[in-house]
């Protein structure tokens, strides 16, 4: 299908853009990537009156490390994640997610700030951002403020952003020595949406023990889901076959996903938990040293 009309703006600032935002309201949208907006515009899902394409504001396009905290912004495409030295040696559970994101045609336009904005509990970032603790940098008529990610999805494509807010940053603390990641997901073929999938995120203590844990689901709700029981059950244990077993269990318990065309409820809620002691031990391997 096509789009319907919409009168197309291309701000030079963040500022000219929040000032778009606040003229017209929720008739506008912003556009970045596009590869979340544009196919609900071909299918008249959202119809926007005005676009705000945020493409040509320059400096957006970062990715640094900041006083002790991990800096990406706005414009940052998938691709960037994919082939950058920082994500790689420091996060490599965000890596791992790019890489499974779509294919490359797609990577190479979309952002990871939009794929968390736009609020889709099926998309790959957020579970990721959760288990790492991120927070949100949201810049709006009255200014910026910063959002933890755990408040940061309200509902079904519902955040916490404003109607005159953009995504402007993601911030994620750096993690400390002997930490790694890992992201998990189960799909019909590669580049699909994820029938389920898992993040997990462990440090671990001087006897290798886990110090703390991080654990974040994908398309298991309505919501991106942070799996605090397990998080909290997991602190100061030993990561063996039995604790692994009993986190996925708590991470199964907490999901709460549907029936659909990809697989059964039950089936999914199966996949949770074996999905996280996965991850889970993946993430071990690496902050040991692993591969």
């Amino acid at each position: 299908m096509i789009p319907g009309s919409f009168e197309y703006h291309t701000p030079s600032s963040i500022s000219d853009a929040v000032a778009l935002l606040q003229q017209y309201g929720e008739e506008a949208k912003i556009l970045s990537g596009g590869h979340s907006l544009v196919p609900m515009m071909k299918l008249r899902i959202a119809e926007p009156e005005h676009i705000v394409d945020i493409n040509g504001i320059a400096g957006l396009d970062y990715i640094k490390e900041e006083g002790g905290v991990l800096k990406i912004g706005a414009l940052v495409r998938e691709s960037d994640l994919e082939h950058s030295d920082l994500i790689a040696s420091k996060f490599p559970i965000i890596a791992d997610a790019a890489k499974l994101i779509a294919d490359p045609l797609v990577r190479n336009r979309a952002t990871v700030a939009g794929n968390l904005a736009h609020g889709d509990p099926a998309n790959d970032h957020p579970a990721v951002m959760l288990a790492l603790g991120a927070e949100v940098v949201l810049t709006g008529g009255s200014g910026e403020r910063v959002v933890p990610i755990s408040e940061f999805f309200v509902d079904l494509l519902e955040t916490a952003l404003k109607p005159d807010e953009i995504l402007t940053e993601v911030r994620i603390p750096m993690p400390p020595a002997n930490s790694g990641g890992a992201y998990f997901k189960i799909e019909r073929r590669v580049g699909d949406f994820a029938i389920i999938a898992v993040a997990a995120q462990v440090t671990l203590d001087a006897s290798g023990n886990c110090a703390s844990a991080g654990i974040g689901l994908t398309n298991s709700g309505p919501t991106p889901i942070k799996v605090t029981a397990a998080e909290a059950y997991l602190a100061g244990k030993a990561l063996d076959d039995a604790t692994l077993s009993e986190a996925g269990n708590l991470a199964e318990a907490a999901s709460d996903p549907t029936s659909d065309t990809r697989a059964p409820a039950e089936y999914k809620k199966a996949m949770v938990k074996q999905m996280t002691i996965r991850a889970l031990r993946r993430a071990a391997e690496r902050a040991k040293g692993g591969n």
